[in-house]
């Protein structure tokens, strides 16, 4: 081949990836909701056939609520209450994200949502560990390599944050990579939750932290400068402190400090629009914070509600914002460089895996 490859979706999918903002229970296959459904005898599921119901999470997503989006969560983590269907989803979860080029992957949910059925926290994250490194090493047996981080995340309604904090530095030595805060932000500032954050300062693990999303610049605020977040999850808000100018724009306190820092932004493109966080893909902010040099990566968030993936997203954002091989290849390095993963594996997998797929695809 002579000169790069044309941009297509099936070419994209040929690229290496790497994902930091995907949610667990936002991901699973329609046919496992309804299989798993059946075995715990969950019977409120709005459809009843693989099709329709994948449609209804799609159409039920896109509300333009973060609120209302959050409410279709309770049909996922009901069919996951058990060591088998926490295995299962994260299983199919590992092999999804790999049959689409993924070749790291920070998988996030929270542990406390699934203890309905006498599960301890411990005993959730272990089943659901088990079944990323089952899916991993099935992955590898296909020829598509993936690493897959975990991630606990704590509900910032709820009070049991420490905890699961806690449980992250547990876990660390065994495929725990971080901890994060989610769920509704209006409301719920992560500064309610300064005693997680401190302890995972103290035991120097890392913090991702939802901000905002469906909430402005003082939810990032206080996530940067009072929680210490390492990344920022989605902080499309960021344009808040963003001003118009006739020359450029001008960024003020918390941006600059965002941006002089290196903090990345878990951009998610098409949960963005449906949560209303954004009007539409192309007032998307990511092509300006992308030109003012932020360090930000493209994200699924939850594939099953937006019916999704990698390089779905990607091809999104070329289409919408004209990018090209080396775009893409820059927000995959953005991301690989902001894991949660020892510096040592992060140039491996930039050097190794990274940089040598898209020099094919370059030509």
């Amino acid at each position: 081949m002579t000169g790069p490859m044309p941009l297509t979706l099936a070419s994209i999918r040929q690229a290496p990836k790497a994902v930091l903002h995907d949610h667990l229970d936002g991901g699973l296959r329609p046919s496992t909701v309804l299989e798993l459904a059946a075995q715990c005898g969950y019977d409120q599921l709005p459809a009843h056939d693989a099709d329709s119901l994948g449609q209804w999470f799609r159409d039920a997503a896109d509300s333009g609520s973060l609120e209302r989006y959050l409410e279709t969560f309770a049909h996922t983590v009901a069919v996951m209450q058990t060591p088998e269907g926490l295995r299962r989803v994260a299983r199919e979860c590992a092999l999804d994200l790999a049959a689409d080029g993924v070749v790291y992957a920070e998988v996030r949910f929270a542990p406390e949502q699934h203890l309905e059925r006498g599960l301890s926290l411990d005993e959730v994250v272990e089943h659901t560990l088990a079944g990323f490194e089952e899916g991993a090493a099935l992955a590898t047996e296909a020829g598509t390599p993936i690493r897959v981080i975990c991630l606990l995340t704590a509900m910032r309604h709820a009070a049991r944050s420490l905890e699961i904090a806690e449980l992250a530095v547990r876990f660390r030595d065994r495929g725990v990579g971080g901890f994060d805060i989610a769920g509704a932000e209006a409301g719920y500032p992560p500064s309610r939750h300064l005693d997680a954050f401190e302890y995972m300062r103290a035991n120097c693990a890392h913090v991702t932290i939802h901000a905002g999303e469906a909430f402005g610049l003082p939810s990032i605020h206080e996530a940067v400068a009072f929680c210490g977040c390492d990344r920022l999850g989605h902080g499309v808000r960021i344009t808040d402190d963003i001003s118009d100018s006739e020359t450029e724009p001008r960024l003020g306190q918390v941006a600059n400090y965002v941006r002089d820092m290196r903090i990345p932004l878990e951009l998610c493109p098409s949960s963005n629009v449906q949560t209303g966080a954004v009007p539409s893909l192309e007032k998307h902010p990511f092509d300006l914070l992308a030109r003012l040099r932020f360090r930000v990566t493209v994200n699924t968030d939850n594939r099953l509600m937006s019916d999704t993936d990698m390089s779905r997203e990607m091809l999104k954002l070329v289409e919408t914002f004209d990018y090209g091989w080396s775009d893409l290849e820059r927000f995959t390095i953005n991301a690989m460089k902001s894991a949660f993963i020892p510096f040592p594996d992060r140039l491996r997998i930039i050097d190794e895996v990274i940089k040598p797929g898209y020099a094919v695809l370059l030509g």
